[in-house]
């Protein structure tokens, strides 16, 4: 990859380094220059631009970045675990798509990370415990363009994928406490509605609960008489050794001592061991409480099917000084404070009158034995897109019966012949509340693929202030769709008339970020017979 000034005339399709303000618009960072572009560059009185060339044996940077990412996932049982997101700016996020705990080969990232300085791995510490949507993960090629080579190697080293989610496996627990002479009942009450709400946040809803006196006897007659995924031991006076109550009770009942104690604070008088095939923790008596302590990361591990052997403790230290980060989350709950992939909805506009077609309906014109209609909405429930809801005009049986059976919300715009902008409101003020972005999506073009779409999520981060996301052909023309952040929803809503929502984007220039689309997937819409003979012809030629 070259990198540095050039003069105008010298850099056709370079990537441009440092966005440029022209007097008729702007040209972003990252753009390939075309020669419109440096037309444009040179009538704006730029004799030079800095730019990136790329060479043979580069691959371009959301290209590499789509790569990796690939490569450390994989075709593998937990692949289906994890999404990865499109590549924008030559960045590819990874998300759980369940609730479990993230396992990383952490030498095979430290591999990577040392392979080429372009190339980079952050992910979430080793054995974080991560929720749907959650980011695990982020590769991030820095210039423009990695090296082929580099690439390969990656691919050719990584023959087992690194990142893994494990779902909660365990549906049962049986829970025994411990009372010693004069304990309140509050303190037994207290200690099984923490650990409770722990097992909730972890899929695990059915959970038996035997109290005990704290004796060995008595504990090895509840510990013999177990019948679920795990046993978990909370007793009344803490554990302080290898031959106190708890951990001589699972001796004496046939079960075998792990490990007593951890590295982590709180939680530093656990024990682990087994007894009849089924896990057993030795709760600490910070486990009263529903801040995170050791147990927690044990837990966790043995719920999502993970074995945990005295070493696995023992390498819990580093990072186990819980008590002294007040910033640490309380994610007993369930919460997330990584970031999350935002959940985007789809509004599939297809309430206009095709009045230019002369009788027909563009919205059902055959595609390889399809309506259009059908084959946009199916392509839309294929990609990344959380939600889809799709503008109908009323009385129009035909194309609410070209959508039958798809998991899809069909909206009425009964004001649908006043214009496009009644269907966006319309169809943003049916979305749910959850809802972070909406794209809007014309129903007439036939070009748009799963992949342009999964492509126009990639970007959309308003910490970024990439709030609007904008199609665009592939000489800078704006095209659709089009993404809004929720931020402009409530302007949305207001919309009126045929002008649909350029006045937004206009209003907004600060917050839009233009997304190439391949071809010209971005500005093609049949809206006369003509047009759908010629994009025909050139389709079969």
């Amino acid at each position: 990859m070259k990198f540095g000034s050039v003069s105008v005339q010298q850099a056709s399709g370079g990537i441009l380094a440092h966005s440029l303000g022209l007097p008729s618009r702007r040209l972003k960072k990252g753009r390939v220059l075309s020669d419109q572009d440096l037309a444009d560059i040179a009538a704006a009185g730029f004799s030079h631009v800095t730019i990136a060339q790329p060479e043979a044996e580069d691959v371009l940077e959301d290209a590499a970045a789509a790569r990796v990412a690939a490569a450390l996932v994989q075709d593998d049982p937990s692949a289906e675990n994890i999404l990865i997101g499109a590549a924008f700016t030559g960045r590819a996020n990874l998300f759980a798509t369940i609730d479990g705990v993230l396992q990383i080969d952490v030498d095979a990232v430290m591999e990577l990370n040392a392979i080429d300085e372009a190339i980079t791995l952050a992910t979430l510490p080793n054995y974080s415990r991560v929720t749907a949507r959650q980011m695990l993960g982020t590769i991030k090629v820095i210039p423009y363009g990695a090296d082929e080579a580099s690439v390969v190697q990656i691919e050719e080293k990584t023959q087992e994928p690194v990142l893994r989610v494990h779902p909660f496996a365990a549906k049962s627990v049986h829970l025994v406490l411990t009372q010693t002479p004069g304990m309140k009942q509050q303190l037994l009450t207290k200690g099984a509605e923490a650990v409770r709400q722990r097992l909730a946040a972890l899929g695990i809803k059915s959970v038996k609960e035997t109290i005990a006196d704290h004796t060995v006897p008595a504990l090895v007659e509840a510990m013999r008489n177990v019948d679920a995924d795990l046993l978990l031991v909370l007793t009344g006076s803490a554990t302080s050794d290898r031959g106190d109550v708890g951990p001589a009770a699972l001796i004496a009942a046939g079960g075998r001592l792990t490990r007593f104690g951890m590295p982590v604070d709180p939680g530093n008088l656990l024990f682990l061991g087994e007894v009849k095939g089924t896990p057993v923790i030795g709760l600490p008596g910070c486990a009263r409480s529903p801040k995170l302590n050791g147990a927690d990361w044990v837990l966790e591990r043995l719920a999502a099917g993970l074995d945990v052997q005295s070493e696995d403790i023992a390498h819990m230290g580093v990072g186990g000084l819980l008590k002294e980060i007040p910033s640490r989350p309380q994610p007993r709950a369930g919460g997330s404070v990584a970031p999350t992939r935002p959940r985007i909805a789809a509004v599939l506009l297809a309430a206009g009158a095709s009045s230019r077609m002369r009788g027909q309906d563009k919205l059902l014109q055959d595609i390889d034995g399809a309506p259009l209609l059908r084959i946009l909405a199916e392509r839309l429930m294929s990609s990344g897109v959380d939600d889809v809801h799709c503008v109908l005009p009323q009385a129009n049986e035909s194309r609410a019966e070209a959508l039958r059976d798809l998991d899809l919300h069909i909206v009425m715009n009964a004001r649908a012949r006043e214009g496009m902008g009644t269907s966006i409101a319309t169809g943003v003020a049916a979305l749910d509340v959850d809802i972070d972005a909406v794209l809007i999506v014309l129903g007439d073009m036939p070009e748009l693929s799963i992949r342009d779409i999964d492509r126009m999520l990639a970007p959309f981060d308003p910490a970024e202030s990439r709030a609007i996301v904008r199609a665009v052909g592939s000489d800078g023309r704006p095209g659709h769709p089009v993404l809004f952040g929720r931020r402009f929803f409530e302007a949305l809503q207001g919309l009126d008339g045929d002008a649909g929502a350029r006045k937004v984007v206009a209003e907004h220039p600060e917050f839009v970020v233009d997304v190439t689309l391949e071809g010209e997937h971005a500005l093609i819409d049949l809206d006369t017979p003509e047009d759908w003979a010629a994009w025909r012809s050139a389709r079969s030629g």
